[in-house]
């Protein structure tokens, strides 16, 4: 599939005005494949020509595309969710060997999300429209419309891009906005082919990929005049950069900008379901723990501390399957770039020294899948957790986002909520506990945008998702794609 002959890579081009267009330079990136560290494929290093002429297709679809009314638009989101379901295989594929995240969630957990999306933005396109009236006294008449606001520009991480890609685009389009997508230049393989696809149902303009360095067009696209929202999914220096870029032209911003998140299981839980959602669902997940919610501070409550850990080391040796990420037998995969790969590698050398290991810590293809040369030159790092008994050490206030979790014990439920809340972080946050009191107190008194009780990592199209503190602020919904207009009628 990604070979045009032998020995050349297939090149993918930036989606303008409803057509793949290269980079107006002509230069290309190599896209590598992270289970191997080879390249598969190319992507356009696009430059700052390409940022006016991809803006200027936008902002020329917008009016077109902002008078129409509520229904139409949401027959092209209905559309669109269909087209995911023609071309699941494909897109599944990509995403699997784009990132590494294996097959097996790609095909029945991504691919259902998608398309549960598009069909919610298609329903919630009249909630974009809905305005209020107020009666301002006898002669008098007040209301407000619901209007787009333009261009929306998303960036996308490099974990999740089609999940973020699909949250971004799919609501502003849904409110009536045009939209610019700039995918990661490390994982834009399978954003490029989405935005292709998506642009065969969408009018001309509507929506448009680039890709290329964020120091060379994601600074200019983020600080241009025609881009009239932009909404991050990424880190906290890059939200630094998009705030300074953006000071002299203000303009609505949405950060979601990652976590430190807590895990809480206390004495009274399910210790069979909280084993699994610590673990293969909290950290230890089929895209190698790279997730903005991972659950990476494990707390425990004393007495059943021991026999948690044992019950862990059990279910990762049971569960935890390295390989290759477009096998289905596969359970983990790699970590998506040299990068931070060896970030993570870093992270486990401190942890030597600030906790003791529990299992794990061993990285590399030739250490981890023997016998599989393929594999050696890929960026795979072993499920890893480290029992500390302070939570001031760096493994356990900067966010590592990788394979890699730190276990503690508590005692008392005001100690797990001041541990929980000791982090710059504020995105999600787990508690297992069987007594509804105490949930019900956990929630109130954690600092995060998100709480799950008995169950971790529950994200989908019912309720919105975002983050307090240094986790960012905004959620991808249909309102926040929208400005509100006051209108006065005096009739008198």
């Amino acid at each position: 599939m990604t070979l045009t002959t032998a020995n050349k890579l297939k090149e993918y081009q930036n989606v303008v005005n409803g057509e793949l267009v290269p980079a107006s330079s002509g230069e290309t990136v190599d896209s590598l494949d992270p289970a191997t560290g080879e390249a598969w494929a190319k992507v356009p290093r696009s430059s700052l020509k390409d940022v006016d002429t991809i803006v200027a297709s936008a902002r020329q679809a917008f009016p077109a595309w902002a008078a129409l009314s509520a229904l139409e638009r949401a027959d092209y989101m209905r559309q669109i969710g269909d087209l995911i379901a023609e071309h699941a295989e494909e897109i599944a594929e990509l995403e699997a060997r784009d990132i590494g995240w294996v097959i097996r969630e790609t095909t029945y957990g991504l691919i259902p999300v998608l398309k549960q999306i598009w069909y919610d933005a298609a329903g919630a396109t009249a909630v974009a429209s809905r305005g209020e009236t107020v009666q301002m006294g006898p002669t008098s008449l007040g209301y407000t419309l619901r209007e787009p606001l333009g261009v929306v520009l998303g960036i996308l991480p490099w974990n999740s891009p089609l999940f973020t890609f699909t949250m971004k685009a799919a609501y502003a389009l849904a409110a009536g906005n045009t939209v610019v997508i700039k995918p990661s230049e490390s994982a834009a393989v399978s954003s490029l082919r989405y935005g292709e696809l998506l642009a065969k149902v969408l009018p001309p303009g509507v929506l448009n990929v680039i890709c290329g360095k964020g120091s060379e067009v994601g600074d200019a696209l983020v600080s241009h005049r025609d881009i009239n929202k932009v909404t991050l999914t990424g880190s906290g220096t890059t939200a630094q950069a998009i705030a300074k870029a953006t000071a002299q032209h203000p303009k609505p911003l949405t950060l979601e900008l990652g976590g430190k998140s807590p895990n809480i299981v206390f004495a009274d839980a399910n210790l069979e379901k909280a084993v699994d959602g610590i673990t293969t669902n909290g950290i230890f997940t089929g895209n190698a723990g790279q997730l903005c919610v991972g659950g990476s501070r494990i707390l425990i409550q004393r007495p059943i501390f021991d026999k948690m850990l044992t019950l862990m080391k059990e279910h990762i040796e049971k569960s935890i399957q390295l390989g290759d990420p477009m096998s289905p037998e596969s359970t983990m995969g790699p970590i998506v770039n040299l990068s931070q790969y060896k970030q993570i590698c870093s992270y486990i050398d401190i942890g030597l020294e600030e906790g003791e290991v529990v299992f794990g810590g061993r990285h590399g293809g030739a250490e981890l899948l023997p016998g599989k040369p393929q594999f050696e030159g890929g960026y795979w790092v072993e499920p890893t957790l480290f029992r500390v008994e302070s939570n001031a050490h760096r493994i356990c206030q900067e966010e590592i986002f990788g394979p890699v979790a730190v276990v503690m014990p508590f005692d008392t439920e005001e100690e797990a909520i001041a541990l929980a809340n000791d982090t710059a972080f504020g995105l999600g946050a787990g508690v297992w506990t069987s007594n509804l009191d105490c949930a019900q107190r956990m929630i109130r008194n954690l600092d995060s945008g998100n709480v799950w009780v008995n169950t971790y990592r529950r994200v989908g199209v019912e309720l919105p998702f975002g983050g307090v503190k240094d986790s960012g602020y905004g959620t991808d919904s249909i309102l926040e794609n929208t400005r509100e207009k006051a209108c006065v009628i005096e009739m008198g």
